[in-house]
């Protein structure tokens, strides 16, 4: 199924959804692979494509990875309650339904028909600012396209790296059977939308943080 979105309703309305994943209905291989192969069209440092992309469905290892994200989201969400946005910030009346969203994904993370891990060959902590930038740079493109290409396709996702602390990244490169040397960039969820009428975000004015010549 597409939704024969034009490219700017793609950017403006790919969301990090969350409640309205449809946890029921199976996504497809093929649908994964048409997603994938318009990914890997994304440009990489030196053409390198250095990339790994694992697709997690075995019930299993969902509820594993699940749980070490559950683990990890009860830290994250009381350091988030200990830093509230200014109550002048345009954002802040969304910020109770991202809350409200962030704890049903953990509650149901297990339920997703399809757990996407993207990894890097490279060890990133180890590297310079100018290296570590360079391999992030051959990876997070390509993920952002299998994002935008399953937008259109009537999928929804979200950006998650909350697995990664507290040592869950190792933790699942033990589930996963990843090896060493290899870096995850995050955990998503993939799964078809329950609709897919999605709107722009609020977002930041730009003149506070559009810069020319000099900050």
């Amino acid at each position: 199924m597409h939704l024969n979105l034009t490219a700017d309703e793609v950017l403006s309305t790919t969301r990090a959804v969350r409640k309205r994943l449809d946890f029921d209905r199976p996504v497809e291989r093929e649908v994964i692979l048409e997603c994938l192969e318009l990914a890997v069209q994304a440009p990489t440092g030196s053409n390198a494509q250095g990339w790994h992309w694992m697709f997690v469905t075995d019930p299993a290892k969902k509820k594993a990875l699940a749980d070490i994200y559950a683990e990890n989201f009860a830290m994250y969400r009381q350091l988030g309650a200990a830093n509230p946005m200014p109550s002048d910030d345009p954002r802040v009346d969304q910020q109770a339904r991202v809350l409200s969203s962030a704890d049903y994904l953990t509650e149901h993370f297990h339920r997703v028909p399809v757990m996407m891990v993207p990894c890097i060959t490279g060890a990133l902590d180890r590297l310079p600012t100018f290296a570590a930038a360079s391999v992030w740079g051959s990876l997070l493109p390509a993920v952002w396209s299998f994002m935008l290409a399953a937008r259109e396709r009537g999928l929804g996702t979200a950006w998650t790296t909350i697995h990664l602390m507290n040592g869950g990244e190792q933790k699942a490169a033990e589930i996963l059977g990843i090896p060493e040397g290899i870096t995850q960039a995050g955990l998503f969820p993939v799964a078809y939308t329950i609709g897919t009428d999605f709107k722009p975000a609020t977002r930041l004015p730009l003149d506070p943080i559009m810069h020319w010549d000099t900050w």
